[in-house]
């Protein structure tokens, strides 16, 4: 009798067992099947290691990359090629994010039932939201220099221009060994760099919703501030300036001031909340999440955090969401790189009240009319704010990000220019500019709020 119970225990185990393996294989088989089904094994799909199915489109249903019999016919443009390499990708798959890389389930058609099978057929067609000629025209702007370009419609999330360089000619694209470094990165989607006056958008944000005297607070700046034996310094001495002022200048010492008043907690959550160390799903595609430290018993060290140096280092993507937040009502819109039809993109969570977001586009206004000069971006009404990180060798990376008020198109931008020798207004601005002229240059009529 008790044999029989062992027996009868045992085959209860083994069937535990057998439910367990095929209740693990079923989900694994619906989560992962995609990744299965796509192997580089796969004959069907492609040849000697190389997709060998479906074509790449930009937003106007031009054919950026035909995958035919094991080779990938790319269009005919040099340029416009390598300006959007790392939105389409090369024929090994050396860019994670590529269109080629992420996407080939979509490309080769892959279904749950009959996986990659098609009786008769080429694979899918995918339609990417970019504009092959908005991307030409940031890099051509880029002008051989380092950095990245990032563009989109702040309503439906599609990323209009993503622009990464330096880049290749992924019709003939270098060996990974001989390759200058970050070639294969796509730096718009995950790229993490110090972010330098642009993250003051973020403390301004935390001292608007957190800081109960900013009504009357003002700061003499006399072009340092002391912390012991050392200093946070100011391009000049800019006086007594109060807070719309202060961001207008990109004043260091007033907002190391300021990152002071609202202190590390504050810093932290607001960040947070801003989505800058958030990874968005991107149709599948995640971006990098930024790193950033407050450090409440290190004054000095907290406040070069608060004017984007210290140890931030932001994702140029994650940014532009929180830059959507301040153009609309203090919440953001997810990103899309593959086309659809849809009027408008998914939202985040609040980043920012609306009230905030509206002085905020208020004092992004002041700064383009009282500093960086209304007339370097004809026909355009300009919400901006540059950057300038420091790395210590004599160079910085410069930044320049914001959006137009235009409700025929309404665009969010980001540029970087890495070691560069100018400021993010004088550097990056005019990359920004020339991208935004191309975009609503056949409608120069449009209206703008």
């Amino acid at each position: 009798m008790k044999k029989m119970e062992h027996r009868a225990i045992l085959c209860l185990i083994l069937a535990a067992l057998l439910f367990a393996g095929l209740a693990v294989y079923v989900f694994r088989f619906t989560t992962q099947g995609h990744e299965w089904a796509t192997y580089y094994f796969n004959k069907h799909i492609f040849s000697e290691g190389h997709l060998a199915t479906g074509n790449v489109y930009d937003v106007n249903g031009t054919l950026l990359a035909g995958n035919r019999n094991g080779g990938i016919r790319y269009y005919k443009g040099y340029y416009t090629r390598r300006a959007t390499a790392h939105a389409v990708g090369d024929p090994d798959g050396a860019v994670s994010t590529s269109a080629e890389s992420a996407f080939r389930d979509k490309l080769v058609g892959y279904n749950l039932l009959t996986g990659t099978y098609k009786a008769a057929s080429h694979g899918n067609d995918v339609t990417l939201t970019i504009d092959k000629d908005i991307c030409l025209e940031a890099y051509q702007a880029m002008a051989g220099r380092d950095g990245c370009v990032g563009v989109y419609n702040y309503k439906t999330g599609e990323i209009i221009c993503m622009v990464s360089t330096p880049t290749f000619d992924p019709a003939d694209p270098p060996k990974m060994s001989e390759a200058k470094s970050g070639t294969f990165m796509n730096k718009f989607l995950l790229g993490t760099m110090t972010p330098g006056s642009i993250f003051k958008l973020v403390t301004s944000a935390a001292a608007i919703e957190t800081y109960d005297g900013l009504g009357s607070w003002s700061y003499n700046c006399t072009g340092s501030r002391t912390y012991g034996n050392e200093k946070i310094t100011c391009v000049s001495a800019h006086g007594k300036e109060n807070f719309r002022q202060a961001l207008a200048n990109s004043c260091n010492c007033g907002f190391a001031d300021l990152t002071e008043k609202v202190g590390a907690g504050k810093m932290r959550k607001y960040t947070k909340k801003a989505g800058l160390t958030t990874s968005y799903d991107i149709d599948g595609i995640h971006n990098a999440e930024g790193t950033f430290q407050f450090p409440s018993y290190a004054p000095m060290s907290l406040a070069w955090a608060g004017i984007g140096q210290w140890k931030d280092q932001l994702n140029p993507c994650s940014m532009l969401v929180y830059v959507s937040a301040i153009a609309t009502d203090g919440s953001g819109t997810v990103p899309h790189i593959i086309h659809s039809s849809m009027n408008d993109g998914d939202k985040t969570d609040q980043m920012i009240d609306e009230s905030t977001a509206k002085r905020l586009r208020r004092m992004m206004r002041n700064n383009v009319e009282s500093e960086y000069g209304q007339y370097n971006f004809p026909g355009l009404k300009l919400y901006a704010k540059s950057g300038t990180a420091e790395l210590g060798n004599g160079l910085s990376n410069v930044w320049f990000t914001g959006f137009i008020k235009n409700k025929n198109y309404p665009y969010a931008f980001i540029v970087c220019v890495e070691n560069s020798t100018g400021s993010g207004a004088s550097v990056a601005g005019p990359v920004a500019n020339k991208v935004l002229q191309r975009l609503v240059l056949t409608d120069s009529a449009a209206t703008q709020e």
